[in-house]
C-alpha cells in the first residue's frame, strides 16, 4: 500500500513539474514580455451586428422564415451567383424553401452545369436538372482569380459556419461598406495603413480591405412578394439564406433538443424514484 501511494505521488509530482515547465515560458512572456503591437487596420475593426429585430431562427425556439429564405435565394441568384458557388447545395434542396418540384425543375433548367455530350464524349454545358448541384461560376481557380483582381471568390455553401457569428457577419459585411472614420484613418495612416487600388474598405472584413466591391444597392432587385429591397433588407435576406445552406436541419435539431431535454428530465426523475424505492427500507449502518 505504501509503495503504491508513493508511486502515485511520484507520478503526480512529475506531471506537475512538466505542466509547470511547459507553462513557464508563456507565463513569463505574458508578465514581462512587450505587448504585441496591433496591426494598423485594427483601429477600424468592428464586431458583426445583428439586423434590427434579429433573425427568425435565433434562439432555442427559432423557426425559418420561408418568405425570407426565398428572398435570400433571389439575392443569391441575381447578385451573388455571378462570382460565388454553392457546391454543397442541390437544386432539389430548394423544395425545403417552399417551392414545388415543378418549380425546382424549372429553376434548375435556368442554370448551365457541366456535362458530357453523349454523341462525341466532349465536355459541354447543359441545362441543370433536379438532382444536380449548383454549378461553380468559374471552370477553375485560375479563371476565378483572373476575373476578380487576383482574388478567388469563396464558395458560400458553408460561409456562415466558417465565420464567427456567421449570420450576423454576412449581414454586417454586405451592408457595411463605408468610408473610414477620418480620425481613425489619421491614426492608422501613421502606421502605414492604406486601402490599395482595387480593394474596398469594410470594417467587418478580416483586414478591412476587401476585394469584393459593394454588391447591394436600394432596389437592386424586385422581390416577388413586394418587400422593399433596401440594402439592409437584402443583406438580411442573403444572410438568412446562407444560414440555411450551411445548416438546413437547424430547426429540426433545435426541436429534437427539446425532446431530448424532456426525456432526460423524465429519466432523471424515474431514476430518483427507483433509488428511493430500492433503498427505502434500508437503514445506514451505525459506525
Amino acid at each position: 500500500m505504501t509503495i503504491r501511494l508513493a508511486g502515485i505521488l511520484a507520478g503526480l509530482g512529475i506531471t506537475a513539474v512538466l505542466v509547470f515547465w511547459s507553462l513557464l515560458p508563456g507565463a513569463y512572456n505574458l508578465a514581462f514580455g512587450p505587448p504585441a503591437e496591433k496591426p494598423a487596420y485594427y483601429v477600424f475593426k468592428e464586431k458583426p451586428k445583428a439586423p434590427e429585430g434579429g433573425f427568425s431562427f435565433d434562439g432555442p425556439m427559432g423557426k425559418w422564415d420561408y418568405a425570407q429564405l426565398q428572398r435570400g435565394y433571389a439575392v443569391y441568384k441575381q447578385v451573388c451567383s455571378a462570382c460565388h458557388g454553392l457546391k454543397f447545395v442541390a437544386f432539389r434542396n430548394l423544395e425545403d424553401l417552399g417551392y414545388s418540384e415543378a418549380q425546382v425543375r424549372a429553376e434548375a433548367a435556368t442554370y448551365n452545369v457541366p456535362g458530357i455530350d453523349p454523341n462525341t464524349g466532349e465536355a459541354v454545358l447543359r441545362p441543370g436538372e433536379y438532382t444536380d448541384y449548383f454549378p461553380d461560376p468559374y471552370p477553375n481557380n485560375v479563371a476565378a482569380a483572373a476575373a476578380n483582381n487576383n482574388a478567388i471568390p469563396p464558395d458560400l455553401s458553408l460561409m456562415t459556419k466558417a465565420r464567427n457569428d456567421g449570420s450576423n457577419y454576412v449581414y454586417s459585411l454586405m451592408s457595411g461598406y463605408t468610408d473610414p472614420d477620418p480620425e481613425k484613418l489619421a491614426i492608422a495612416q501613421e502606421k502605414g495603413f492604406e486601402t490599395p487600388v482595387g480593394l474596398y474598405f469594410n470594417p467587418y472584413f478580416a483586414n478591412v480591405n476587401l476585394a469584393m466591391p459593394p454588391q447591394l444597392y436600394p432596389n437592386l432587385i424586385t422581390y416577388d412578394d413586394g418587400t422593399e429591397a433596401t440594402t439592409e433588407q437584402m443583406a438580411q435576406d442573403i444572410a438568412a439564406f446562407l444560414t440555411w445552406t450551411a445548416e438546413p436541419k437547424m430547426i429540426q435539431r433545435k426541436q429534437t433538443g427539446w425532446f431530448v431535454i424532456a426525456f432526460l428530465i423524465f429519466a432523471t426523475g424515474l431514476a430518483y424514484l427507483s433509488y428511493k424505492q430500492i433503498w427505502a427500507g434500508k437503514k445506514p449502518k451505525k459506525k
